[in-house]
Parts: C-alpha cells; sequence; structure tokens
C-alpha cells in the first residue's frame, strides 16, 4: 500500500516504483490528472500542448464536461448488457450516424463495435473469411496487406501488419499471408516518380495476386492515408482508385482502415472520400470516442451484412464488451460535440494554420518532408536532405526530438524505420480539432527549438 501511495502521490512515477507494467521499464511517467482543451496537466501542475493527440486520438479536445455527464447518465441507467441478450439504445443510435457519414455505399449497411482499433482489425479479418465461407468461397482466408503497415497489436492484426519492428519478436506466431510494396512516394520502392510511375505500387496487388493464388485472397486491407508507420504519407491521385479496381475484379473484400485517419481527422469524415471510392469494410477507432471512453468499430457494407444474413445467419465471433452502452454513449456524445461546434468542418483551416507555422522547419537541412493530410502531418528526418538517406536507428533521431520538445513542454509521437522497417525517423502532429494559431505557432517554436537541441550548429 505503501507503494501505491507514493505513485499516486508523485508527479513523476519511476517504473520501478509503479504497481503498472509499464510501455517502457526505463522511463519515467508523469501523473496526468486534467486535461483542458489542447492541454495535459501532470500532479506538479506542469501544462503540456498534445501536439499528438495522443496517439491521434483526441479529436474535440481534453476535458469536455458533456461526454462524462453523457457516459454517467447512461450508466445509472444500464452500464452493461451483453450483446447475446440484448441491444442497446446507445449503440443503435452511434450505428445509424456512423453510417451517414460513411460513403454512399454504406447506406443500410450494419456496424460492429468493439473496444478499439486492434479489436476492429481482428474482427475484419474474420468478417472476410466467414463472408467467403458463406459466398461459397472456402479457399479464401488470405488478408493481403502492405509492407510498412500497421493494424494492430492482437495476433491477427500483427499478421496482417507490415511492421518489421512491431512484427519482429512475434514473428514465430504470425501466419505469412503477404505483403505488397507501400504507396509511399517520397521513398518509392521503385525508385519511379509520380505521375509516370503509373502508380506501379497499386499494380504490385496484381502482380502479388498472380504470383500468390488469387483464389486464396479474403481481403486487401490498408490505410487509405498511412499514420504511424509512415508518417501522414498520402497516395497520389489515382492509387485508390486502381486499387480498387483490383479487388473488385478480383473478387476480394477492399478494407478500410480508418482507425487512425478517420471521424474527420483529415478533414472528410473518412480520408478515402478524398479519392470518391467506396470500400466494403470500414475500420473505426480513436477518435470515434476521442479516448473518452474505449471504443472501436467495423462498418460493413449491405452487401456483405446480407449474405451473413442470408446464409448462416450468425458471425462465429464476439466480445465480452462489445457495444458497451456507456462507451457507445460517449461515442455519440463525442458526435454530438464534433457536429454542434461544426469540428469537421474546422479541420482544413486549422491544418493550413498549422501547416503554415512548420513551413519554416522546411528549409532545415535534416528535415526531409513535412506531409500528410487534414490533421495528420508528418515530418521526416533525412541525414542526408539531398540523396532522402536516413540516419542510422542506433542515433534515435525520432526519440530524440521528441525528448527535445518535450522539453518544451510540447507532445509529439516518435517513429523509427519509415524507410525500410529500420530505419528512417519521423514525428507524428495530429492535435485535437480545437487547437487555436496561438497553440499551432507554439508547437512550430518547440520543434525549432527541439531540431536546435538535436542538431547544434
Amino acid at each position: 500500500m505503501a507503494g501505491f501511495c507514493l505513485c499516486y502521490n508523485s508527479p513523476i512515477v519511476m517504473a520501478s516504483d509503479s504497481a503498472l507494467f509499464p510501455r517502457n521499464f526505463r522511463k519515467s511517467y508523469p501523473v496526468a490528472v486534467r486535461g483542458e482543451g489542447c492541454w495535459i496537466i501532470d500532479a506538479s501542475g506542469r501544462r503540456f500542448l498534445d501536439a499528438s493527440g495522443q496517439a491521434a486520438v483526441v479529436s474535440i479536445g481534453h476535458g469536455v464536461a458533456e461526454i462524462g455527464r453523457a457516459m454517467a447518465e447512461q450508466s445509472s441507467r444500464i452500464a452493461f448488457a451483453h450483446t447475446t441478450q440484448f441491444h442497446s439504445e446507445p449503440a443503435e443510435r452511434l450505428a445509424q450516424r456512423l453510417l451517414v457519414l460513411a460513403p454512399p455505399n454504406f447506406r443500410g449497411g450494419r456496424v460492429y463495435f468493439t473496444s478499439g482499433g486492434s479489436e476492429a482489425t481482428e474482427t475484419a479479418i474474420k468478417l472476410a473469411r466467414q463472408f467467403h465461407l458463406e459466398s461459397g468461397q472456402s479457399s479464401r482466408y488470405r488478408v493481403v496487406a502492405r509492407r510498412q503497415s500497421y493494424h494492430g497489436s492482437t495476433l491477427g492484426a500483427m499478421t496482417v501488419s507490415g511492421n518489421v519492428m512491431r512484427r519482429a519478436p512475434y514473428q514465430p506466431l504470425l501466419a505469412e499471408w503477404g505483403h505488397i510494396a507501400p504507396c509511399f512516394c517520397y521513398h518509392c520502392p521503385f525508385d519511379k516518380k509520380f505521375p509516370e510511375c503509373g502508380v506501379a505500387c497499386a499494380d504490385d496487388l496484381e502482380t502479388f495476386l498472380e504470383r500468390n493464388d488469387a483464389n486464396s485472397a479474403s481481403a486487401f486491407l490498408f490505410e487509405p492515408v498511412v499514420g504511424a508507420t509512415l508518417g501522414a504519407a498520402v497516395p497520389p491521385d489515382g492509387y485508390t482508385q486502381r486499387i480498387a479496381e483490383i479487388c473488385r475484379a478480383r473478387g476480394i473484400l477492399l478494407i478500410a482502415d480508418e482507425i487512425m485517419s478517420g471521424m474527420g481527422r483529415t478533414g472528410k469524415p473518412f480520408a478515402i472520400q478524398h479519392w470518391n471510392v467506396e470500400p466494403d469494410l470500414i475500420l473505426v477507432g480513436k477518435g470515434i470516442a476521442s479516448g473518452y471512453a474505449p471504443l472501436g468499430a467495423v462498418l460493413i457494407c449491405p452487401r456483405v451484412a446480407a449474405t451473413f444474413e442470408r446464409g448462416s445467419g450468425a458471425f462465429q465471433h464476439g466480445f465480452t464488451y462489445q457495444a458497451h452502452p456507456v462507451a457507445t454513449a460517449a461515442g455519440n456524445a463525442v458526435l454530438d460535440y464534433l457536429q454542434s461546434q461544426r469540428l469537421f468542418d474546422r479541420v482544413t483551416s486549422a491544418a493550413e494554420i498549422l501547416r503554415s507555422q512548420l513551413s519554416a522547419l522546411q528549409s532545415h537541412p535534416h528535415v526531409g518532408e513535412i506531409r500528410g493530410l487534414g490533421l495528420l502531418i508528418g515530418i521526416e528526418f533525412v541525414k542526408n536532405k539531398s540523396t532522402r538517406e536516413p540516419f542510422p536507428k542506433e542515433n534515435s533521431i525520432a526519440e530524440r526530438i521528441r525528448q527535445a520538445a518535450l522539453d518544451e513542454n510540447v507532445l509529439t509521437y516518435p517513429t523509427q524505420g519509415c524507410v525500410d522497417g529500420v530505419n528512417g525517423d519521423h514525428i507524428l502532429l495530429a492535435p485535437p480539432f480545437v487547437i487555436s494559431q496561438q497553440e499551432s505557432g507554439q508547437i512550430a517554436r518547440g520543434l525549432h527549438s527541439a531540431l536546435q537541441q538535436v542538431f547544434p550548429a
């Protein structure tokens, strides 16, 4: 008990003093006690500007009292009812609202709620498999994805993920379903330039299917805008359309992973809408409840849902906490706030201001590219700007930038491996949609100071 009191009262928790199993035993952690808009305040009163939205989760900002009140009101009525026996009003309402936000082909579809993005990916993998079983195509099981991708932490989600470092410890546990080239113009895997490339990275899906028994493929899974792993890499025009065309021709499902890019983060409800493409399944998480509750979802188009309805009538899958009444009440309250405050509409203008503030960083000799869409922005750091050569992994540039920005009270999301799975450093910026012009300027100044610390003249 003494150890508990020490951790609770201390503004900084050392991993060795904590009862929690930490993300990293060699780090210390401030104790977060309050949030206000774009700010997190720790137990010492120190204020951190949340430039990353806590891993691109927080959209409406911290500390919005209406969300807590909606959750408390729901829990006072009924907090839990198992979905084998009951549905709940907040889950039904949120499902209908999400389908309205989705591309037109989702009208009349269904929504499967989970407790987060990894569960959504896991659910989609099984949905794709059983869809083909219900359709009389029992050979189809393989979910193809891309190298340099990340879709979640469960074993199924790790199987489809192409993130080398995250897969490495668990390689013996993971099936090998295959990965195609990433769509990453800054480090093109084919050493080509757009538009002369003819989006060769999209045609790599066709090549893979021709060489690896297309009849075993059940789905193709991709992030329309690649978030953490590539640092907000946006595809060129024609890529997403070509991928959809190949999937339709081959009879495989197209799954859009919008866990990070969805719910308005890129300036539209879902990033795939920038290219007017209609997938079969959409994965949602993070921003669906803006961090106020653990919540994720799979949006399922009517064609797929009807196949289950006409067939066995039951999906052989389930989670205890799926469609949780309090979590979905949080989702409704967040969506209410997004709409009442017109925050979806605010993303594009807020992003333009932030990008303008960041533009001065582009001239730094080690800032390779500032990229992204909406309030999902990546900054890549390179050893040689003309050749785009990355720093060696052991230099830990992204982590050093994170720490130096933290010294300026700016929170960022660092990642290594964007170039080849091992080398390549970037940080991700994904602030709440309520970010002000002043706060955008503070982010830029914090990063400028961080660059001076990490790369002294």
